[in-house]
């Protein structure tokens, strides 16, 4: 399961992004400005961080043991289809 949750985001992303077509519109312009300022100075900061060790340790937990037996059935399940917008 948590192996095929990065494929699972990633197609999902790909189906989103796939899921919609944006056109310009418009041309935008930025605004002419003249600006005169004195030059100004950032701020200095001395950040201590925390240290973070990430490890590994073995523990006895306590663990039911289960019998499985699984029969083929046929259910319903959903079915999607996508049509992109239209490609210009």
């Amino acid at each position: 399961m948590t192996k095929s949750l990065p494929l699972i985001s990633v197609a999902a992303l790909g189906l989103s992004l796939a899921a919609c077509s944006v056109d310009k519109t418009e041309e935008g312009e930025a605004p002419e400005l003249d600006v005169e300022a004195d030059a100004g100075q950032l701020p200095e900061y001395d950040v201590d961080t925390a240290d973070v060790n990430v490890g590994t340790e073995t523990t006895e937990v306590t663990v039911p043991e289960v019998d499985v037996t699984t029969d083929k059935e046929k259910v319903t399940v959903p079915d999607i289809n996508v049509e992109p917008a239209d490609q210009q």
